[in-house]
């Protein structure tokens, strides 16, 4: 069983790796400016082909993990089981939540293939849903919650650490653009709501976020003036 494990452990973490290095690169602006310079013509597909490479490039990784999970590192037992199994039940309810606060069309860039998009920033306006008030990205802090909810084996473990990396560094990366997209309006938002982990004192008023989407609107809608005058 050892040897086994060490056999997939190794490639798991490279090509985990090298999954979420490809991943970050192919979603910056640089690489989408590249694609807008020299391909214009494949810039409106660009989203819904990212997306797609990334779920195809993904279930190499995922079936390593599956095929030999390692040995078994700890399982929650007991009353911790249950509270587990809430806490992944309450992820799932969240997801579909949240959901609603995204224009899912072009998250998943149906919309940019349709209106030909030919910027490389999205469309799609800020949203700050409820739970946006207490965490910036609650997907991820979703996806944490289901992660270390589970039973954990040397390989998940691994691949799950390296995932907690990935999200910690990405959205780092990710709000660089955010910051670029939305200027002001979202770095007050970074310093009123934490990035991955909600905590008690800091969340944003109801108000606050209405003068933030605001804010956010139209410095989108200035330098959408200032490209396309």
């Amino acid at each position: 069983m050892l040897e086994t494990t060490n056999n997939t452990l190794i490639p798991l973490a490279i090509g985990s790796v090298a999954y979420f290095t490809l991943h970050s690169l192919l979603a910056s602006l640089r690489v989408k400016g590249f694609v807008q310079q020299r391909f214009p013509t494949a810039l409106p597909a660009y989203r819904l082909l990212f997306n797609i490479l990334s779920i195809i490039l993904l279930l190499p990784l995922l079936w390593l993990v599956h095929q030999d999970s390692g040995s078994l590192l700890w399982a929650w037992q007991g009353s911790w089981h249950w509270l587990t199994m809430a806490l992944s039940a309450f992820a799932l309810g969240g997801f579909i939540w949240t959901a609603k606060a995204y224009d899912m069309s072009t998250f998943i860039g149906l919309r940019q293939w349709r209106e030909r998009w030919q910027r490389t920033e999205d469309p799609e306006a800020l949203h700050i849903s409820s739970f946006h008030r207490f965490v910036r990205h609650p997907w991820y802090f979703l996806v944490l919650l289901i992660l270390w909810s589970r039973d954990q084996y040397l390989n998940q473990t691994v691949f799950y650490a390296l995932v907690t990396a990935y999200l910690i560094i990405g959205s780092r990366l990710e709000e660089r653009k955010l910051v670029h997209q939305y200027g002001d309006a979202y770095r007050r938002y970074q310093r009123k709501v934490p990035g991955l982990i909600p905590l008690p004192w800091r969340w944003l008023r109801a108000d606050e976020t209405d003068e933030l989407v605001q804010q956010a609107t139209e410095k989108k809608s200035n330098r959408h003036n200032k490209i396309c005058p």
